[in-house]
Parts: C-alpha cells; structure tokens; sequence
C-alpha cells in the first residue's frame, strides 16, 4: 500500500511556493521561536511545528523531520553555551542518569519515528496535536518542580522509572521533531533530584543522542528528502532559531512565570486546536 493510500499527502515533497519559504521569512519565524522557547529555558520546537505546519505549509510528516533538524542543530549549539554555568566534568559525572535515560528514549525515539512513517497523515495531525496539548499541561503544572520534590525510588524502582519516562519522552519527541527538553527537565528533577541548572544540562545530553536515532529512523522514508529539498531554508530557520534562543535566554526573569508559562501554554493548546483541524 503506497502512502497516498494510506492517506498521506499525495504532494508530499513538492515545494511550497517561494514567498512561503522565503529565507527572510524563515530566519524570522526560526527566531521569534527560539526566542519564545529561550524564555523558558528549552529550544522552542514545540511552537516551531505548528509554523512549519501552518505558515510554511509543510506536510505533517515532513514538518516532524525539518523540526527535528532544525532541534538537532539548536541543541548541539547550546551544549558549549552551557559548559560555563554546568562544567562538563559534573554533566558527565552523572554518566548513571544519562544512561538510565537514554536506553529507554532510544528505544522510544525508534519506535515513535516508525509510527509516524506509518500513521495515516491525518491520524499523525490528531496524534501532533494531543502531544502538544499535554506538553501544554507540563508546562503548567510540571516546571513548578523542584530538586527538594524528589520522588523517593531507588535501586531497581529507579532504574525502571527512568527507562520507562525516557522510552515516553523518546516516543514524544520523535513524533513531534522536538528535542523532548520540555519533559526531560521536570523528569530529572523529580526522579533523580538534580536542580534545574544541571537537568538543562544533562537533558541536552540525553536529547542529542535520541534526536539522531530519530533522524536515523526517518532517514528510511522518501520523505526523509524534504530536508535536501529545503537545505537553504533549515539552514536560515536554524540560525533565527540560535539566535531567538539566546535572545530569550537574556531576556530570562523580565517576565514572570507566573504570566509567561500560561501564556506559552495558551499558545500551545491554540496550535494544537488548529493541528488538530488542518487535516
């Protein structure tokens, strides 16, 4: 059965037209979203999807493989940026948690990879559009934690805890091409009890990693090309996206949380509603 078949769009790969790609246009949109997400402390790709979606008129599954280049790119940016504020000796001395992390966002990262290849395309816009509605109640209620609200597992308990957030994170962030920072962060604090400096740190460990099995698993469909076709146009978004990130990143504590988290929850419930209708 062919993916037309299956309910994909039959233009997948065409080019949208030139004005909606525009490099003006991406470097722009890469950085107003970087700068939404630098404001939280994350990449922004959460919000980056509905535009790729909805301005830039791509294809579902090929706007989760541009998100998730265009994460890849972000995210490896910020790991030098973090080395003065988290030194990489204390990252890779919790090595345990990383690994407990990642073998189950791996796995998680593989499999959502797959079912977004073989999700009917609207079936993956409804599937887009709860994910983000959820991470919406993340950051609601989850970015309120803190080191000291630690769950008390250890040993076995722990370990399994850890392989079964990641393989749900992994899972996530595959299907939506996001780096999965906005649910690693509260993970780490509330299971393993680091504060929210070194989570930034060690969730970029474990995000860099699952991020490219994810891409390697996508690497197997012809849509997987969208990124070829598109090259000059990730390249642009990825650098507003950088420089957003930085921005929103200095402009950290101007907006208090208590008006910034709802504020970026609303945008997120709004864009799953129109993900969730664009089918």
């Amino acid at each position: 059965m062919t993916r037309e078949d299956k309910g994909h769009s039959p233009s997948l790969g065409s080019p949208a037209p030139v004005t909606a790609r525009s490099g003006m246009a991406a470097f722009g949109g890469g950085a107003l979203i970087g700068t939404l997400g630098g404001l939280m402390g994350l990449g922004g790709a959460e919000f980056r999807l509905p535009m790729l979606i909805g301005a830039f008129r791509f294809a579902a599954l090929e706007a989760v493989i541009v998100n998730k280049a265009i994460s890849l790119l972000v995210v490896a940016s910020a790991l030098p940026f973090r080395t003065g504020t988290v030194p990489v000796a204390v990252v890779v001395s919790h090595w345990h948690v990383i690994a407990n992390l990642l073998a189950g966002s791996s796995a998680g990262a593989w499999v959502g990879a797959g079912w977004a290849i073989r999700l009917r395309a609207e079936t993956l816009y409804h599937v887009m559009a709860i994910l983000l509605a959820l991470i919406a109640l993340v950051l609601l209620f989850g970015h309120d934690a803190n080191s000291a609200a630690r769950l008390s597992l250890q040993g076995i308990a722990l370990i399994l805890a850890g392989l079964a957030a990641g393989f749900g994170i992994g899972l996530t962030a595959s299907l939506l091409g996001v780096a999965g920072g906005e649910l690693l962060i509260p993970t780490l604090m509330l299971l393993f009890g680091t504060d929210i400096k070194l989570a930034g740190s060690l969730s970029l460990a474990v995000s860099l990693p699952t991020m490219l099995i994810g891409i390697g698993r996508y690497s197997r469909d012809r849509a997987f090309a969208v990124l070829g076709q598109n090259s000059r146009f990730l390249g642009i978004m990825a650098a507003g996206s950088v420089l957003g990130a930085y921005l929103g990143a200095r402009l950290l504590g101007l907006i208090p949380g208590t008006i910034l988290l709802p504020l970026l929850a609303l945008i997120l419930v709004l864009s799953a509603v129109r993900i969730w209708r664009h089918c």
